[in-house]
């Protein structure tokens, strides 16, 4: 089994952060209402003072507020299924698995248009709360392990986030330039972990009880 992030990994960009700048283009009162929130968050990430989880756990909350969410996603992806990279399409499998921190709300749809399974964070539209850990990080590595630790012979992600479910894989890959270029994971030196860790560190021990 093959297993690949989504965001910048076979897709260019980051979905969710598109799916909401389509919603905005669409419903202009977010532009206002739900923008300036955004910006401030950003702020408060960048200053240490909001912790990962939490940024993004209120900044899917935008989800919350589209009231024709279904016709939306489907139309987003009728325009951007096609920016999925070519080299994932000429080696794609039915048994796939992609996961994402992306909600499955805006994963679930391509995952089925491609045809293959997917596990993406459980994002409740309706209350606006994850249902379970953002699924980022070691988060992805407990999946594989809460399955029955399936092997994974290829492993892809841009992000050294996902160092945890890359030491889980025979093989990792590192994607870089936006979705068009494949290197080997890279060793784990003193540099590298202490970017990892940084990277890993998103203070979700607490956030289901928050």
């Amino acid at each position: 089994m093959n297993v690949y992030d989504f965001d910048k990994t076979i897709f260019p960009t980051d979905c969710s952060i598109d799916f909401f700048i389509w919603c905005m283009k669409r419903h202009p009162k977010l532009c206002f209402t739900f923008a300036p929130k955004v910006v401030i968050n950003l702020i408060k990430r960048k200053l240490g003072i909001m912790p990962e989880y939490l940024m993004q756990r209120e900044f899917f909350c935008y989800l919350t507020l589209i009231d024709d969410f279904d016709e939306q996603i489907e139309r987003y992806w009728d325009k951007n299924e096609k920016k999925i990279t070519p080299w994932y399409l000429a080696q794609k499998k039915p048994d796939d698995l992609i996961i994402s921190a992306s909600p499955d709300c805006i994963i679930g749809p391509i995952a089925k248009r491609l045809g293959v399974n997917f596990m993406a964070t459980e994002f409740n539209r309706k209350y606006g709360v994850f249902l379970h850990n953002l699924m980022y990080a070691q988060e992805k590595a407990q999946y594989m392990i809460d399955h029955g630790f399936p092997k994974i012979d290829h492993f892809y992600s841009d992000s050294l986030s996902d160092t945890p479910i890359a030491l889980c894989a025979e093989k990792a890959y590192l994607v870089k330039d936006k979705a068009r270029t494949i290197v080997d994971w890279p060793d784990l030196d003193e540099e590298t972990l202490s970017k990892v860790y940084e990277k890993v560190d998103t203070g979700w021990s607490v956030h289901i009880d928050e």
